[in-house]
């Protein structure tokens, strides 16, 4: 019988915090063992082609020469000087990517990276990222969020609905918007969907402050202090007992056309979280439904980064463009980009929906993370491919695992891992991920 397949549930978490959170940003630096890392947080993924040359620059003289994107679609630098942060902080600030020194840890902000892009979808929300950032910047009380703390605004596609956010606003036909939260959900018009997922966030400050359990996500408020969004101070906010829930598109085999825009993928929409061994096609964000590799429209296209990681030299190959997405798959979304696709591969990028690297995730492993017990990058960047994703772990903490299902494997420090709890030497890998990637 095969080994169950791992899905994402909620951690055991502390009920009660006693420290402040440690989640690194761009003046908060982290000490690795590759030196120190900076996490810049990008709402909705977002920059500039100015802002990614500044990126490249920052990479190449002040860390490694690489750009990580993270699972929230946020970026990091790796291998930073000791003496750097004040530099890096004014590139930043200049390049405007330091909009708020108070506020720079909480813009955690995902969103549908294709959402105006490929005629899916019930609004641009990516105009309601724009609104979101600048009212938590403009909000004090907003500093208070844990840097954990995660906004998600889905296009009504379904493809970032199932991602886990604390606050959670999906579009809505009629230009209404759905707004999910600790188990609620309410009806608010779309024009106000910012201001309402501003005022739940806010809401959770209170409760947490009321719980006394220094909670810093949604899903660790005790029994009994959830914030009651019946109550948000948004004119027509109304509950919503049964409510509709985005289905993602299925998607053809085999790549799109050139010049046709490529749908999300086949899975089942966000509800509550499928149970340990669900398939990868189970109801639930057990199957989250990212976008593929590919033309979105005929103005944009999207592409993987390798195991999420640029270098330098591939973020400069994105140029000349209009705006990058960071995607939570670790891809990247060009609009109005002047490289095709084929130029794309060439640079190293994935480019094909069928390509192995689909699916394929790590964390830093070795030599990277003191924790870790191998240099998972490189068995992951050997993985073969599959239609369920697998990610490569150095330890049991699993940091960066997808949302939803996927193949589970974990270094064991013997030499080889567990693949889906099952001991696997690194000699039978390939074949034991082979499998898991693609029994169903």
């Amino acid at each position: 019988m095969p080994a169950s397949r791992h899905t994402s549930s909620e951690r055991d978490e502390p009920l009660i915090r006693d420290r402040g959170d440690a989640c690194p940003g761009a003046l908060r630096l982290h000490r690795a063992d590759d030196g120190f890392l900076a996490r810049l947080r990008l709402p909705g993924g977002r920059l500039t082609g100015d802002q990614v040359e500044l990126l490249a620059a920052a990479a190449e003289e002040l860390g490694d020469g690489g750009i990580g994107i993270t699972s929230r679609g946020n970026a990091e630098l790796r291998g930073l000087r000791d003496d750097c942060a004040g530099e890096l902080a004014g590139r930043l600030r200049a390049g405007g990517l330091l909009p708020s020194e108070t506020h720079e840890r909480v813009r955690n902000v995902v969103a549908s990276p294709a959402a105006g892009l490929d005629g899916l979808g019930h609004a641009d929300v990516q105009l309601w990222v724009r609104e979101l950032d600048r009212m938590l910047c403009a909000t004090p009380r907003a500093a208070a969020l844990s840097g954990r703390f995660l906004f998600v605004l889905d296009d009504g596609r379904g493809d970032v609905a199932g991602l886990g956010g604390d606050v959670t606003l999906i579009a809505a036909e009629g230009g209404r918007a759905l707004l999910r939260c600790a188990g609620q959900t309410v009806e608010v018009p779309g024009a106000d969907a910012p201001r309402a997922a501003l005022a739940a966030a806010l809401a959770f400050l209170d409760a947490a402050e009321t719980a006394g359990n220094g909670a810093w996500r949604v899903r660790e408020l005790p029994p009994g202090h959830a914030p009651d969004l019946a109550a948000l101070p948004v004119p027509g906010t109304r509950p919503v007992t049964d409510p509709p829930l985005p289905r993602p598109t299925p998607v053809p085999t085999g790549a799109p056309a050139p010049g046709t825009p490529a749908p999300a993928r086949s899975g089942a929409g966000p509800s509550a979280p499928g149970p340990l061994g669900a398939g990868p096609h189970a109801p639930g964000p057990s199957s989250p439904a990212p976008l593929v590799p590919g033309p979105l429209g005929d103005r944009a296209l999207h592409v993987l980064a390798p195991l999420g990681r640029l270098s330098a030299a591939q973020a400069r190959a994105l140029l000349p463009v209009a705006e990058v997405r960071f995607t939570p798959w670790r891809g990247v979304v060009l609009v109005g980009p002047a490289a095709g696709l084929p130029a794309l591969a060439a640079h190293g990028f994935v480019t094909r929906p069928d390509a192995p690297a689909v699916g394929v995730t790590a964390c830093t492993g070795r030599p990277g993370c003191a924790k870790s017990l191998a240099d998972v990058r490189a068995d992951a960047g050997r993985a073969p491919g599959g239609p369920l994703p697998v990610h490569f772990a150095g330890c049991e903490r699993r940091c960066g695992h997808p949302h939803g299902t996927w193949v589970d494997v974990v270094a064991t420090g013997d030499g080889g891992y567990l693949v889906d709890g099952v001991p696997t030497p690194r000699t039978s890998l390939s074949e034991a991920v082979h499998t898991a990637r693609t029994t169903r």
